[in-house]
């Protein structure tokens, strides 16, 4: 079936969600070699309403409402603008070990042995008993949080709008849906709910460049490639001398770039909490459980009734190793 014969309805929303449903009426492995080749299902369809939604000549948020067929289209542009405006800022995908997605709303990780004794690999005679490692589930249910925003806007306030122009507000969204997420991701590493990680308390009250030597030398079995650091601690940090030097003052000056302690990626929030400073080994601190993405009040924006029509993101997040993960504490 051409992409351009397909009947677009709001049922193509149940189940894996519009995109899915429409790959499987319209594969794109049958555009490979064609020009059409670096287009999903969904953009196909645009292309399809001549629907353009970014560049000089973006077109009015009410080119989607031209047909009843192409306004189908419209809530799955608003999920993927929500969506991107989510992976932009990076910072939450850069201390994920692992995604899950999952299709119920209770998630148990697994529980993972983390002492020396039950990691270390020993001496295996031969005919000897081999040690066991053992993967059981966790007794801890992970909790899973809704974050979105109602989006308000009629649409005689948004047909004239440029599509381009919208997906910024769209974008701006997801942004603070990736902001929420951080929080809960940072919670779940320092152990708000319990089982806190291994805390490094600094010598004084302000922060030394001894201290984040001690917070590298804490990891054992791990690699401190991220550190998340609050507002109050990172002007000190760039203002200590090791920071300073020519070359890395000129760096930062000119390119916003600073010198990174030990190699570590350094993210700047306010959710690592006053006076703490959080690092962590990306590769195996945290996983993200996700059910479903952005999902969005489909009916009502497929009908124009967009007053009061929300946009939502499920997700929780569960410490995978307690040991990839230290906290800097500066009283």
């Amino acid at each position: 079936m051409a992409f351009d014969d397909i009947r677009l309805e709001k049922g193509l929303y149940s189940g894996a969600g519009l995109t899915a449903n429409l790959e499987k009426a319209d594969p794109s492995e049958n555009y490979r070699g064609t020009r059409l080749e670096k287009t999903d299902a969904f953009q196909r369809q645009l292309r399809r309403f001549g629907i353009k939604t970014s560049g000089r000549d973006s077109d009015r948020v009410e080119k989607f409402f031209s047909t009843s067929d192409s306004s189908v289209l419209f809530p799955e542009y608003v999920a993927r603008s929500v969506e991107r405006g989510i992976r932009d800022g990076e910072a939450l995908d850069s201390i994920l070990a692992a995604t899950v997605n999952i299709d119920s709303p209770v998630y148990r990780s697994f529980s993972r042995a983390e002492t020396e004794d039950a990691m270390e690999l020993k001496d295996v005679a031969e005919g000897a008993f081999i040690p066991e490692t053992t993967v059981t589930l966790s007794d801890k249910v992970v909790d899973l949080r809704k974050r979105g925003r109602m989006l308000t806007a009629s649409y005689e306030a948004l047909r004239y709008q440029r599509i381009d122009e919208f997906t910024l507000a769209l974008r701006r969204i997801g942004a603070y849906i990736a902001r929420s997420q951080f929080a809960d991701a940072v919670a779940a590493l320092i152990g708000e709910t319990g089982d806190e990680p291994e805390d490094v308390p600094s010598a004084g009250s302000s922060l030394a460049y001894e201290d984040l030597l001690k917070l590298w030398n804490s990891f054992d079995g791990f690699n401190m490639d991220r550190l998340i650091v609050p507002p109050d601690l990172m002007e000190q940090m760039l203002a200590l001398s090791e920071f300073r030097t020519s070359n890395g003052g000129v760096t930062f000056r000119d390119k916003g770039v600073m010198i990174t302690p030990f190699g570590a990626r350094v993210i700047r929030s306010s959710a690592a909490g006053s006076g703490r400073i959080i690092g962590l080994d990306s590769s195996a601190a945290l996983e993200k459980i996700c059910s479903g993405g952005v999902v969005t009040d489909y009916d009502r924006l497929i009908d124009r009734q967009i007053e009061r029509a929300a946009i939502t993101c499920t997700a929780g997040f569960s410490r995978v190793y307690k040991d990839a993960v230290k906290t800097l504490t500066v009283a």
